[in-house]
This record gives C-alpha cells, structure tokens and sequence, in this order.
C-alpha cells in the first residue's frame, strides 16, 4: 500500500514540475461520448479516443497512457490488468456505475479503479417506464400498422396499470425513482433488496412473495455471484401466468434461455430488454447488414411481446453530461493525489 500511494505522489511531484499532461484512452467512445468529454480538454489532459473495446487484443491502444476509461462491455480482466499496469497505466476509470466487468481483484496493487456511481437514475427509470408503457398500449405495433395508413385497432387492446402490482428488485437510487413512477400511476409497489432503505415508498417483501404476487418485475440490482440469473426457469415457473419482465440493469441477471422457454410457454406476458446477457460483441454496434449468429437473440427479437434496446436506458443528455462531470473530476482527483469518494474496494483473491 506504501509503495502504490508513494508511486502516486511521485508521478504527481513529476507532473507539476515538468506540467506533464495527463493522457486518458478512451475505450468503446460513441460520438455522444466525445461530446460530452470534449469540453473539458484542456493544457493538461489528452484525451485518446477509440471506438474499440477494451480487451487482451487491443490492450496495448493504452501503451504511455496514464489513465484507461471504459464502459460497461469493456473485458478488464486479469491479463488486461496486467499489461495496463506494466503499461504504466494507473488509473482505470469507468464512467458507468456497475462494475462486473472488471477483475478487481486483479487490480490490488496494480491500478486504482473508479466509477461514477450515480448520474441520471431519472434516465434509467423513465426508459423503464416508457418500455413497459410501450408493450402494455401496444405502441409499437400501432406506430408500425400507422405508416402503413392502417389504422384498425384490432390486436391492440391493453390494460390500466392503475391496481396493478409491481415488483421492483433493487432499492438503489434508481429503484427507487422507479418505485416513485410506479406510485404515480397509483399501482401497488413491493419492494426486494438485502439492504432495505426506510425512504423507499414500497412495501418490502421476500423475494420469493414478490415473485409469486407481482404483475410486473422490473430489476434494479447489481450483477454480483448472488443476483446472476435471478430470474431463471425456478422463478419464472413461480411467476403469475401473464407476468411483465423489465431488465434496465445488467443481462446476465436473466437466463436468457429460461426467458424464452417462459415466452414461448405463454407463462411470461411479455418482457422489457435493455440487457441482454451475451451483449458485449453485439451492442453499441450495427450489425443491420449481417448475420448475428445468437441464436437465442434472434428468437427474442422475432418474439411480438418482447420489446428490446441495446443498452439505451442511460442515454439522455443530462445522463451524458453527468458521467462526463463525474469521470473528469475522479480523474483530476486522483492525478491531485486527492481522494475521490469513488474508488471501489479490492476483493482478496480466493
């Protein structure tokens, strides 16, 4: 611990007095990306963008960088912990809040990782909304059948939320604003999470109850050895017959095959995507003009009461802004040998 803080003030000693820039690659940027990163370059920082992602392949795009910064489908595993770190990379930096996609035990003694743990949770919660909106009045099958000047509303017959309950697994900041949306519209909302919060405006339940009484599921927790596959063939076959499946939060928290076994057996009335398990090769790109070899993606897709995104929900302005403004000032922080509030603990390796 002596010899990484040393190393810190060292490099630090030696930027103020040589004014060395900080050099940032950026890894998997979208033009929305450096939009919103590009007012803070300054005399001081570089900023390197890639629209690659991060992974043992293009590892070496970080060579005489100071800082990596990465997205939620980034592959930081140990070996890329490993060359960074011999790279003389010393921060990694994700300008996301989840961070399963990183070996952070890897990391101990190596590399600082940072996040921004909370941006717009309004973002994600609204695109919630709006998806299960969307599904419940059919409004995509009605803007389709409208461009067609069809206008026969046979087929799309809904239902009130009003009355309905809703399941939210997941009381964070996201959650709860979700929760909040929900009450609104004066639906009944249950609550599952390991640390309840006496703010939250829900009823908290076990999650085996919330499973078998909700109308709606929507998740809201972070993707950890004890939330993967929460939704599997077990809690499906526990579910109401009908039941509403909404996933803003992380793929891998669905059995994606389970899921589509639940469709296909008319049990699951329709689900919400803004995840997807095996996203990370798929995602963020346009494969418009080629054969996507995911078989079990492609039947979601053909499926008429699945509506999916590809990971959108964070996507507004305000969402973009904030992430900037977060991941810009870890980075000044750390280069300032100043404490962040936003690092994330080391696991021991087992």
């Amino acid at each position: 611990m002596f010899f990484v803080c040393g190393r810190r003030i060292y490099y630090g000693f030696l930027r103020i007095m040589w004014k060395m820039k900080t050099r940032i690659a950026f890894f998997d940027a979208k033009e929305y990306d450096k939009a919103a990163f590009q007012p803070y370059a300054n005399d001081q920082t570089e900023f390197i963008f890639y629209d690659t992602k991060l992974c043992e392949n293009t590892v070496g795009l970080a060579r005489d960088c100071d800082v990596a910064c990465v997205f939620v489908n980034d592959d930081v595993n140990a070996a890329v912990i490993e060359k960074l770190s011999g790279f003389g990379v010393k921060l990694l930096a994700l300008r996301c809040a989840g961070y399963n996609n990183v070996d952070l035990a890897a990391c101990r003694g190596k590399i600082t990782v940072v996040r921004v743990p909370s941006y717009s949770p309004y973002a994600v919660a609204e695109h919630a909304m709006a998806m299960l909106l969307c599904s419940v009045r059919r409004i995509h099958k009605a803007y389709i059948r409208t461009k067609d000047f069809n206008f026969s509303l046979n087929g799309l017959t809904g239902f009130d939320l009003h009355g309905k309950t809703v399941g939210v697994i997941g009381t964070g900041k996201i959650g709860k604003v979700f929760i909040d949306i929900c009450n609104g519209f004066g639906m009944k909302t249950l609550a599952y999470d390991k640390f309840p919060s006496d703010s939250v405006g829900a009823e908290y339940v076990g999650l085996d109850q919330l499973i078998r009484t909700s109308d709606i599921i929507s998740l809201h927790c972070p993707l950890n050895a004890e939330t993967e596959h929460i939704i599997n063939g077990e809690s499906i076959a526990a579910m109401k017959k009908g039941a509403i499946i909404i996933n803003t939060s992380r793929g891998e928290l669905i059995d994606s095959e389970a899921l589509l076994s639940g469709i296909k057996d008319r049990k699951i009335g329709a689900a919400c995507l803004d995840v997807y398990e095996e996203e990370s090769e798929l995602f963020f790109e346009d494969y418009s003009g080629h054969i996507v070899n995911d078989d079990t993606l492609a039947r979601l897709i053909t499926m008429p009461n699945v509506i999916l995104t590809s990971h959108q929900a964070f996507l507004t302005e305000e969402a973009l802004n904030a992430i900037a403004a977060a991941t810009v000032e870890n980075i000044e922080k750390f280069t300032q040998n100043l404490p962040t509030g936003n690092e994330i603990g080391y696991p021991e390796r087992k």
